[in-house]
């Protein structure tokens, strides 16, 4: 394998020998850099890339994300993830997100506003990236991990496994709550 340093638009190898891969496209039969980074020749895969020093976050599939529940529908939420676990980058493509009733918990549920609210900060895991970013809540790591009071605005403290209390208004509320809910710094 070669390797040497490029800048987006140099030219870096000719269709006849390589084909473009990550970090490259290719016009006119000829490959270019499409970012700054280190060109790599691959001459086993017959490919040329660029593997860039500080690379966007891209959201895939299995990454586990923290983001703010938006919406609420009959069968799904909606939620703005914020970030990703495990680094401090920011996120380099959509952050707008689904979560399907259906992979809200582990066992049924049939009303989303039970399991989530709007305002909501949860921990998810990434199913998909395409068409769509859809996430699942089901693991017993992932659900709520903070929330407000909706009328009083008072953090709400854990009661049990999946109810969540009040103190300032008395009431409790339903949650489908990460198993860490209340040890989290935000």
């Amino acid at each position: 394998m070669n390797k040497k340093e490029v800048f987006p638009g140099d030219e870096v190898a000719v269709e006849e020998e390589y084909l473009a891969s990550d970090g490259t496209f290719s016009s006119d039969g000829k490959i270019y850099a499409a970012q700054i980074g280190t060109l790599v020749l691959d001459d086993e895969e017959m490919t040329a890339s660029v593997i860039s020093p500080n690379p966007p976050n891209v959201l895939k599939e299995g990454d586990i994300v923290f983001a703010i529940v938006a919406d609420i529908r009959s069968t799904m939420a909606t939620a703005d993830v914020v970030a990703s676990e495990g680094t401090l980058r920011e996120i380099g493509n959509e952050t707008y997100a689904t979560i399907h009733v259906s992979k809200i918990s582990p066992g049924y549920t049939d009303d989303v506003s039970r399991e989530l609210r709007k305002g909501d900060i949860i921990r998810a895991a990434v199913m998909s990236t395409r068409p769509s970013l859809q996430l699942t809540t089901k693991d017993e790591h992932l659900g709520v991990i903070k929330s407000l009071c909706g009328t009083c605005k008072t953090e709400l403290t854990r009661k049990g496994k999946t109810q969540l209390y009040c103190e300032n208004c008395e009431r409790s509320f339903p949650r489908k709550l990460a198993d860490d809910y209340g040890n989290i710094v935000i």
